[in-house]
């Protein structure tokens, strides 16, 4: 079985079940995922799509459902007789399942360590008792990890891979399908794969890159993730001149001018791109507070938190508003001294991201747990 709760797990699951195949076309794969885990041979119990929930009171909100979701995946694992469990990142929901399952005797492989780090070391002690190998995409885990004598492998982050492996359309091909214009320069703007973020992001950071667009006259393209209704975008703004676009990130990042990047993966694929990027975080009030309240760390956007530094400019809750976006994308548009040296910290962020081959040890790693006695 392996759970991942998110867009980015799907991603990163769906490389991870390729090299799975590889090495044992036979293999049973169920549990949670997206289409592209699907696409890879897995049986989907629960798609990611009805476990986006954000924040504190959204989980509160949805326990009843997410009590229903753990207890099918725990007939899943009886009736199938599964004997080891996969998790991928996503620990709110991840750690609480590992709890019921590890009662059972199942073997539990975490793979995309929670950010433990940013949160604090307290709940290492909780991970230690529950996992039986941690697989960690930064050195710094495998340290940290290492001094509290959790069992843990550093197998490098599956981002660099699935850049490298990915086949793009070329910028013809992409502006020909989308009837996007080769002659003005591409705005992006990456709004979130849940509904609440868009809520919260959107309405604002269109606004401020519509004055961008009309000031130095650029196209806005804004990311739709593949399980969001594009309806949802019409209903949030009379703004028109934008294209919307499902399923072509990639391409998005490599040839925009620069992006308004919802905090999260995203932020760290556009800074393998060497994409000039302001990142943007909106979410319920109390919700925020209580994570400021946690958090350990200066930064929220994962690339500035594995830079070490404010590489991407970060605007939070009431900050993400028009003036403000506006304002700092024009500064990257303008300022070329200033962008010039971001794009120079970025080529620095690609070489702490680690080498290409995550996912096949993961793989490796996998499957030799799974056929221990």
């Amino acid at each position: 079985m392996i759970i991942a709760g998110e867009a980015s797990g799907d991603l990163h699951g769906a490389s991870l079940i390729k090299q799975l195949k590889a090495i044992d076309p036979a293999l049973f794969l169920c549990g949670i995922g997206g289409d592209k885990m699907i696409a890879e041979g897995m049986t989907i119990d629960f798609h990611i799509k009805d476990m986006a929930f954000l924040g504190i009171v959204e989980v509160v909100k949805h326990l009843p459902f997410i009590k229903r979701v753990q207890s099918k995946l725990l007939e899943r694992i009886k009736t199938n007789n599964i004997n080891t469990v996969v998790l991928i990142d996503y620990p709110g929901f991840n750690l609480s399942f590992a709890k019921k399952i590890k009662k059972l005797g199942i073997k539990i492989i975490y793979y995309i360590s929670p950010q433990v780090w940013a949160w604090g070391k307290g709940r290492i002690p909780k991970i230690k008792k529950l996992v039986d190998r941690m697989l960690v995409v930064f050195p710094f885990e495998k340290e940290m990890y290492d001094k509290e004598g959790v069992n843990s492998d550093y197998v490098g982050h599956p981002l660099s891979e699935q850049i490298n492996d990915y086949n793009f359309l070329s910028k013809d091909e992409l502006s020909d399908h989308y009837s996007l214009d080769n002659n003005k320069e591409i705005l992006l703007l990456l709004p979130g794969s849940r509904v609440q973020e868009i809520y919260k992001i959107f309405p604002e950071c269109i606004k401020g890159a519509a004055m961008v667009a009309d000031e130095f006259d650029m196209q806005i393209v804004v990311s739709c993730s593949q399980n969001i209704d594009e309806n949802i975008f019409k209903s949030l703004t009379n703004i028109k001149n934008y294209k919307l676009i499902k399923g072509h990130n990639y391409e998005l990042m490599k040839y925009a001018k620069c992006g308004i990047i919802k905090s999260g993966t995203s932020t760290l694929e556009a800074g393998l791109f060497g994409l000039p990027s302001i990142v943007v975080y909106s979410t319920n009030w109390l919700t925020y507070l209580i994570g400021r309240s946690l958090v350990k760390i200066k930064n929220i956007a994962l690339a500035n938190i594995i830079a070490g530094e404010t590489v991407f400019d970060e605007l939070l809750q009431s900050d993400v508003n028009a003036k403000n976006v506006y304002e700092k994308i024009k500064l990257l548009l303008t300022d070329s001294a200033r962008t010039n040296k971001l794009k120079r910290k970025l080529q620095i962020l690609k070489t702490k991201l680690g080498e290409i081959g995550a996912s096949q040890k993961v793989a490796e790693i996998i499957y030799a747990k799974l056929n221990e006695a």
